[in-house]
């Protein structure tokens, strides 16, 4: 029987839900392309570079399962709503900003609204479409506004920062986060668990604070191990270890322990971190080496990154035409796998390599990565009970911006300090991302034979 069938729930929340989707990563990737004339403007130095790059990602992984767990117990589409809002507030104010310091905490801000809009949003659908082939057509466009986000974004950030500057980029981010709120708020129906579960708040506090000085450690640590970082690690450590002291005595923690034990769930999470860890961590240093490594226009660098984004919006909106929905953790690892292959046709670089010849991996790639993100979306929610959706999506999401901060570190890292230039680090860091997607793959394939 074809997929191509109407959902019967009420469809009017989609479209703003894909559309706001999409407006989060537009603000993601907007500094990837911009940040040398950002950096110039705001007078930052390589730590503040660094920061400027990765201050969105602490938002993200603070403010992801905080997010869920609020719109589940007091309303998704309020929680959805309150993030939008954030996004625009924050974009104007990193428009405007003058220092590096406001830049980077209307940057943080983003990533909280962020946060609301991906961790409600996709909860919303998986209350409004009914498991089958409605919430596939759904979680497949919701799949595919996450690539669409990404292209956007490189193009928008690359036009606007040859043409006139890019204060603007932020400015019209801004602009349609705020315009977004009335279709939303009338669109989208408000929806929460029947039965809402009391809010661990010390459990819930420990946990931000775990992700955030993790991820700012990571941030900190890519221009060398200091004291800074070093404290910043062993907070993040404390501050995980009293999280799991917490959640060991509470009543109803915020990640039921039978979840983990759960196949679908724990392959939902591992396969989200993996593809942070390897794909994203890669992408997000091709503009780098397409530009100082093969001596590319910024242009050229941003629609290297739009091949791989391309590529996975048509394979998100095209996995609704299966006839046999994928599921489980099986196909997820096997998606891995041919990243993995994708990436390993990048290894190789040298002074005499063609820029486009970096097409190949981020297309090869993308044909998976789209797959991927329509997948795990849906196995995110689709794993958890249904008053429990925004804690889904937020802790899946969680793990794939967690996953992409630890990523984009470690690519850096490697890719500026393993050769003797930046097209032998590249190599070297292929290697390690490679490494790591087929990692993520093998322990997806292994854990998932336990049946639940």
């Amino acid at each position: 029987m074809s997929l191509e069938v109407k959902p019967t729930a009420d469809i009017r929340s989609l479209l703003p839900i894909a559309l706001g989707t999409a407006l989060v990563l537009v603000t993601y990737v907007t500094p990837m392309a911009t940040i040398p004339r950002t950096a110039a403007d705001l007078g930052a130095g390589p730590v503040a570079r660094a920061w400027i790059l990765s201050s969105m990602s602490v938002g993200l992984a603070a403010a992801l399962l905080a997010a869920g767990v609020l719109g589940d117990a007091y309303g998704r589409r309020r929680v959805y709503a309150a993030g939008l809002g954030a996004i625009g507030v924050g974009a104007l104010v990193c428009a405007v900003a003058q220092e590096p310091v406001l830049f980077i905490a209307a940057r943080v801000l983003e990533g909280g609204g962020g946060a609301a809009v991906l961790a409600c949003g996709l909860a919303v659908l998986a209350h409004d479409f009914a498991p089958g082939s409605a919430r596939v057509h759904a979680t497949s466009i919701w799949g595919a506004s996450v690539g669409l986000g990404i292209t956007a974004g490189a193009i928008l950030s690359a036009a606007l920062d040859v043409g006139t500057g890019w204060r603007e980029s932020y400015a019209v981010v801004g602009v349609v986060a705020l315009l977004l709120l009335w279709p939303s708020l009338a669109r989208i129906g408000e929806s929460s668990a029947a039965e809402p579960r009391r809010i661990d708040v010390p459990g819930l506090g420990l946990l931000v604070a775990a992700m955030t000085l993790l991820v700012c450690a990571l941030t900190q640590g890519r221009s060398g191990i200091d004291v800074p970082t070093i404290v910043l690690g062993v907070l993040a450590a404390l501050a995980a270890v009293g999280f799991g002291v917490v959640e060991r005595r509470v009543p109803q923690p915020l990640v039921d322990p039978a979840l983990l034990r759960a196949p679908r769930f724990r392959a939902a999470t591992l396969g989200s971190l993996t593809l942070g860890l390897g794909i994203i961590g890669m992408s997000s240093f091709v503009p780098t080496v397409a530009q100082l490594g093969l001596g590319a226009s910024l242009w050229t660098a941003s629609l290297l990154v739009v091949v791989w984004s391309g590529t996975s919006v048509v394979t998100a909106y095209l996995i609704r035409h299966l006839r046999r929905p994928l599921e489980g953790p099986r196909p997820i690892a096997a998606l891995l796998v041919v990243v993995a292959v994708g990436q390993l046709t990048g290894y190789g670089l040298d002074a005499a390599s063609g820029v486009w010849r970096l097409a190949v991996p981020m297309f090869v790639a993308g044909l998976a990565t789209g797959v991927l993100n329509a997948l795990l979306g849906r196995e995110a929610v689709a794993s958890v009970p249904p008053d429990r959706a925004a804690m889904g999506s937020g802790a899946n999401n969680t793990a794939r911006y967690l996953g992409a901060a630890c990523g984009i570190t470690l690519f850096v890292v490697v890719a500026t300090h393993a050769g003797a230039d930046l097209l032998a680090g590249w190599n070297v860091a292929v290697l390690v991302a490679v490494a790591l997607s087929l990692l993520g793959a093998a322990t997806i394939a292994w854990s998932g034979r336990a049946r639940a």
